[in-house]
């Protein structure tokens, strides 16, 4: 017999410590509770069935797990804020079972690349889906205020009731500011690297300078763009443009010279000259460093926008919608805001990610 999960052990002893122990301060009815009863005998049951039967641990662990989840949300919001430690013991029990399924998820060793793929997929939306459950459970089962802490599903509410101005701050903040701030960054670090590789003293003048430059703090600039630009996204971009420039800078120079000496010296017996060593050469080799740049600066753009925000914009823009919601203790729009650039930057460097992959195929990261 194979030897027994600990995370189903503990969840186990823990459930079975939710079915005698209160769910509630003051006491427990166990009829009222009929369905965290059910939760934790299921939880029990996948404990004993994973150590009797291993091959169902993926079956079980997932339907008492998310079954428990929901019970457990739904029962978090009745017994708001009289939650006993029956019922905690009851999430710990389900947090470990889902933990057990995502590991055994993770475990599985799939000839099929497709499969491959979506178990790769599924397992990290699991453990963001359970940080959502779990924040949620504990909003509503310790009564957290929303001006404190809103849960995940008012956060929800207000996204989808305020769609026309989250997208109008989207449209201002990352489709304006962001993207042509992180293009003009990136092309002109891209360039001058260039020229400071093919003019020696640039390089040696440049580099110290980017250092300098990447060291101040963006408080500090941020007002004197929007002094020189005006309050509108241009100003944004511009901050984007300073944050960005010296990071692609840096990594291009240093990635032109990652080319071996072997290979420069094929180069020159073929009788190439600068640019063609270049581009066929030194350029594919600076590519891992160059995208290095590319995905730092997407979270880099996106963080130097909204901040920016703070220090003068017209009424529209994720930065400023972030101050002043504050100001007004509508802290579910602040989420819902955060939320969105959350999302924007995860998917903007997801596609930076799959271009890099698409470009540097060869490297041996990716073999």
């Amino acid at each position: 017999m194979k030897r027994p999960s600990p995370l189903m052990i503990v969840a186990g002893v823990l459930a079975l410590a939710a079915l005698v122990l209160p769910m509630t301060r003051d006491g427990i009815d166990g009829l009222s509770f009929l369905p965290l009863m059910l939760a934790a005998v299921l939880i029990v049951a996948t404990a004993v069935l994973a150590t009797a039967w291993p091959a169902a641990i993926i079956p079980a662990t997932a339907i008492s797990a998310h079954w428990a989840a929901w019970t457990l949300i739904d029962y978090a919001g009745l017994l708001s804020g009289n939650t006993g430690i029956g019922f905690w013991c009851l999430v710990v029990a389900a947090w470990l079972t889902a933990w057990r399924f995502a590991d055994a998820l993770s475990a599985l060793k799939l000839r099929d690349a497709v499969w491959r793929r979506l178990v790769n997929v599924i397992v990290p939306v699991l453990f963001g889906l359970w940080l959502l459950i779990l924040w949620e459970i504990v909003v509503r089962g310790f009564a957290v205020p929303q001006v404190l802490l809103p849960a995940p599903s008012q956060i929800a509410v207000r996204l989808v009731s305020s769609v026309p101005t989250l997208w109008a701050d989207f449209r201002q903040t990352f489709l304006k500011a962001v993207l042509i701030g992180y293009v003009l960054g990136c092309g002109s670090g891209f360039a001058v690297a260039i020229l400071a590789d093919r003019v020696p003293f640039l390089r040696k003048g440049l580099l110290p300078v980017g250092n300098l430059v990447s060291a101040l703090p963006i408080i500090g600039i941020a007002p004197i763009m929007v002094m020189w630009f005006g309050f509108d996204w241009p100003s944004k971009a511009a901050v984007v443009v300073v944050m960005t420039f010296f990071p692609m800078l840096v990594n291009t120079v240093a990635g032109l010279s990652a080319a071996g000496n072997m290979e420069r010296d094929l180069m020159r017996t073929y009788a190439a000259d600068y640019w063609q060593a270049l581009v066929k050469l030194r350029l594919p080799a600076a590519m891992p460093f160059i995208f290095t740049a590319l995905k730092i600066n997407s979270t880099l753009a996106l963080i130097g926008a909204i901040v920016a925000e703070f220090f003068g914009t017209p009424i529209v823009g994720m930065g400023f919608r972030i101050s002043t919601e504050v100001g007004r203790m509508n802290i579910d729009m602040v989420w819902a805001e955060i939320a969105i650039a959350a999302l924007a930057g995860s998917v903007f460097y997801a596609l930076v990610a799959l271009v890099e992959r698409t470009v540097t195929f060869w490297h041996p990261s990716y073999r």
